[in-house]
């Protein structure tokens, strides 16, 4: 090794620790946090808890905060909003990537667009509508707002519809299949890997979403996981301790997932990346 390299191998390790630094000092303080008292916790700070046997703070999530309400609501969201997702993507896909006509183009770039444009100035056309239609403060609202594919969804989506040989639609409709039948018997079957992938990203982010159902369902009845720990923060200050506590039993189904299906989120988005 070189003089010259050797510094370059200290940066490269300094740079390395850093980064280790500002992904776990997080977890770390959440994890401390949730074992520790109120008062043990603004005046220990950082230092670990007096006693990890400490689960007043788990209790106080799930009965004061509502936590068992908040995943039951935010599963049927999740439920309604992947299910809405799944058939518009592959459908919106199907037709963009097996027919030619003028408006293709264009409606892919639509959809481009609506992703670069940022979520917050168009708040006040999309609550204007959610109140048209009369689904403000409802569970409704963000089911109808999460349907909607992305083009992330689109593009995904169209590269595994382009590696399905066109072969196969010509023999279906040779035996008489419909358009719908092929898309149904066909294309979506194929579509498989792809749609698992997409599942379980849109599934994170929909879980962790904090500012729709923050904003289109004020209804304490209606809190999902995201917003049952905002129950704890005050005008004046916060329960960081149990907010601590809150957030590790939120991230436990996260992880879980992330675990066991990372090997379909890594193949489905490289199958599906574009060449």
């Amino acid at each position: 090794m070189t003089p010259v390299s050797k510094p370059i191998q200290a940066l490269k390790y300094l740079t390395l620790l850093v980064a280790v630094f500002i992904v776990f000092f997080p977890i770390y303080s959440v994890v401390v946090g949730a074992f520790k008292t109120k008062v043990e916790y603004y005046q220990s700070g950082l230092s670990l808890p007096e006693s990890w046997l400490l689960f007043d703070n788990f209790k106080r999530v799930f009965e004061v905060g509502k936590l068992g309400l908040g995943f039951t609501n935010i599963g049927i969201i999740l439920v309604v909003a992947l299910v809405g997702n799944i058939l518009i993507g592959t459908m919106v896909a199907y037709a963009l990537g097996r027919f030619e006509f003028k408006l293709r183009t264009p409606i892919l770039g639509l959809y481009l667009i609506a992703q670069v444009i940022p979520l917050v100035t168009t708040q006040v056309a999309t609550f204007s509508l959610i109140k048209f239609l009369g689904v403000y403060n409802t569970i409704k609202a963000p089911m109808l707002l999460y349907l909607g594919a992305d083009v992330l969804q689109i593009v995904i989506y169209l590269q595994f519809i382009q590696s399905i040989p066109r072969d196969l639609d010509e023999s279906a409709m040779i035996e008489g299949a419909s358009l719908f039948k092929i898309y149904r018997s066909i294309i979506f079957p194929l579509l498989g890997p792809a749609t698992a992938t997409l599942v379980i990203l849109k599934s994170i982010s929909i879980y962790n979403d904090f500012y729709i159902p923050f904003l289109y369902m004020p209804s304490q009845k209606l809190r999902v996981v995201s917003t049952a720990i905002y129950t704890f923060v005050g005008p004046n200050a916060a329960q960081m301790n149990v907010i601590s506590a809150g957030i590790i039993i939120i991230f436990i189904p996260t992880v879980i997932i992330f675990l066991f299906m990372q090997r379909y989120i890594f193949a489905g988005v490289t199958n599906g990346a574009v060449k």
